[in-house]
């Protein structure tokens, strides 16, 4: 889990974002220090034309255990495994359908 703080200013607030992988989980309002927590996540949280500082996820007091797994492909780029689905988010998931990670966290 990773937690960013919005820095792109003009029409987006400077909100702080709970993210698994790509499923945002939780935010918390900027002025206000309570996080608000999704029933089911956010898929796919679009990141693009965004930009988002790291910090500290100490201000989200979750027990939610990730079932994603970071794992580094043979280029260097990092790629997300589902360990519950069985899925990657790799190019080679993506078009066969199967790939190494998956196979090595099996």
């Amino acid at each position: 889990m990773e937690a960013l703080i919005e820095t792109t200013g003009g029409q987006f607030p400077a909100h702080t974002y709970l993210l698994d992988g790509t499923t945002l989980v939780a935010y918390i309002k900027v002025g206000t220090k309570e996080p608000f927590y999704f029933k089911n996540g956010i898929k796919n949280f679009d990141k693009r034309g965004r930009q988002f500082q790291k910090t500290a996820s100490s201000a989200f007091k979750t027990k939610i255990d990730t079932a994603l797994i970071e794992v580094k492909g043979s280029k260097g780029s990092s790629y997300f495994v589902n360990k519950e689905e069985k899925t990657c988010t790799c190019p080679g998931y993506t078009f066969r359908g199967a790939c190494k990670h998956v196979a090595e966290i099996g």
